[in-house]
């Protein structure tokens, strides 16, 4: 998505609760009800002179009434669970509203600081709490136990981008980069290792240096808020784009000892990709917001989509169900028979479980192209990319759309076992002891082939396979 604009699940055992008795009682309101009217109808009509008394009548019908709206009014307090976070601020769940002073919508420029409590282990129990002050009144407290770690990290990440100065202190930033670290599978290591991962990433043989927060581009236009990833000749920022919408910065370096016939062709095949990914419509793939060259370096804007990518929800989860990957696996046939289907055909070159977000609708999105890849490898002569998911023909830098096939057929391999494919070889679920269907195991293995002409020949026919695989499960139309 374009801007920040989430839905936060904040499950509560009380509320849960709260929730369920509500919804079993409901049947005997309906029944209770009706009993206490006809007992009071009946001791009317043996009493006469009780309805000559009006404020007895009064009472007892908003009795009766009472009864039933303060039942939809607590179920509607207990099914109340979304923090909504947009650019403008923050709207909490009813049950809040003592805290919040009875107001439950709060602008960012109100909070005044977010603390955290916890026991230094991100598997949170009851004490562990994030509370928000508000300048104005009234605080939240959210336990973390409540929050799923995805939707944590997009709250944190609303309040680093667009709360005020001083909101966040020293406590609360270590908790963000330890939820962080720890859903990039990087939470075991230690300091020690941490810190020599991070100094061959930024100082390896090349003299490339990433940009820091805070760090403009485009005159102003885009803010880096953090980097997302890098390494080699390239890096992938988040970024604040006219101190609005966040957006993806994929960033891409020559060396200043590529020749000048190296970088010109280099150059102009980013361009005129760039410019191609820009006309890319669906609702399935990040939009390429823009290209731009500054300093040397030179940059594609893509749109920001909030979800997990997929090698996370791997780490997190382990491998996927097979009902569950040939559903994603339809999902991603559809998207490539699409960027297949332009003229020219546009190859995607880097598609990895990495760059797949599951959305919280069930939904995959393909992110980052790999159009940068592909430039710096032309002024280089190098290969850019992830080798596990290179087919043998991108390899020598021939790729066509049989390149993105040999990866999908990689990126089921992966879903499937929970393990990176070898390099340059044939993928076989079933020899890595992962129990699938044949067709689906043969499937995988004619994607993965070496050869180009062995695999199948489109996407569409990908598809199609898939729905004979499991004709039970629904599969969606291809586009």
């Amino acid at each position: 998505m374009a801007e920040l604009e989430i839905s936060i699940k904040c499950k509560s055992v009380p509320a849960q609760v709260g929730l369920t008795a509500m919804g079993a009682l409901m049947p005997f309101w309906a029944l209770f009800i009706p009993f206490l009217l006809g007992q009071f109808i009946q001791l009317v009509l043996l009493n006469p002179q009780l309805a000559l008394n009006p404020w007895l009548c009064i009472a007892v019908m908003a009795l009766l009434s009472s009864i039933p709206l303060m039942a939809v009014l607590l179920s509607a307090i207990c099914e109340d669970d979304r923090i909504l976070v947009s650019k403008e601020g923050l709207a909490f769940p009813l049950r809040y509203l003592p805290g919040l002073s009875f107001r439950r919508e709060r602008l960012w420029s109100d909070l005044q600081h977010v603390g955290v409590s916890w026991s230094s282990t991100v598997e949170f129990g009851a004490n562990d709490y994030l509370t928000l002050f508000f300048k104005s009144g009234g605080t939240v407290k959210v336990g973390l136990s409540q929050v799923s770690k995805a939707d944590l990290e997009q709250l944190l990440l609303a309040v680093e981008v667009w709360s005020g100065e001083g909101c966040r202190p020293p406590e609360l930033i270590d908790f963000q980069n330890t939820l962080q670290n720890e859903s990039k599978g990087i939470a075991s290591l230690s300091y020690t290792q941490m810190w020599e991962e991070e100094l061959r990433r930024r100082f390896s043989a090349t003299s490339f240096v990433p940009l820091e927060p805070g760090h403009e581009l485009a005159a102003g236009h885009l803010k880096v808020v953090r980097q997302l990833a890098f390494g080699g000749l390239s890096a992938i920022y988040l970024a604040q784009r006219n101190n609005l919408d966040l957006v993806v910065v994929k960033e891409a370096v020559i060396p200043a000892n590529a020749d000048v016939q190296s970088r010109e062709k280099a150059y102009e095949l980013f361009k005129r990709e760039a410019m191609l990914l820009t006309k890319m419509d669906h609702r399935q793939i990040a939009r390429v917001l823009d290209h731009f060259a500054q300093d040397g370096r030179n940059y594609l804007v893509l749109e920001y989509i909030n979800g997990q990518d997929l090698r996370q929800l791997v780490k997190q989860n382990g491998s996927q169900p097979v009902e569950k990957v040939i559903d994603w696996a339809c999902q991603i046939a559809e998207i490539l028979t699409y960027l297949h289907g332009q003229t020219p055909p546009v190859i995607h070159r880097d598609l990895t479980p990495d760059n797949l977000v599951l959305k919280e609708d069930g939904t995959l999105t393909l992110i980052d192209f790999g159009a940068a890849n592909e430039f710096v490898g032309t002024a280089t002569g190098t290969l850019v990319g992830k080798q596990s998911y290179i087919s043998p023909e991108q390899f020598r830098g021939k790729a066509v759309t049989q390149s993105d096939i040999y990866a999908f057929g990689c990126t089921l391999f992966f879903l499937l076992s929970g393990k990176d494919p070898e390099a340059l070889s044939v993928s076989c679920p079933v020899e890595a002891g992962v129990s699938v269907p044949f067709e689906l195991n043969q499937l995988i293995e004619r994607c993965t082939a070496l050869e180009a002409d062995k695999r199948p020949s489109t996407a569409r026919e990908i598809h199609d396979l898939l729905s004979q695989i499991m004709p039970s499960q629904p599969v969606s139309a291809v586009s």
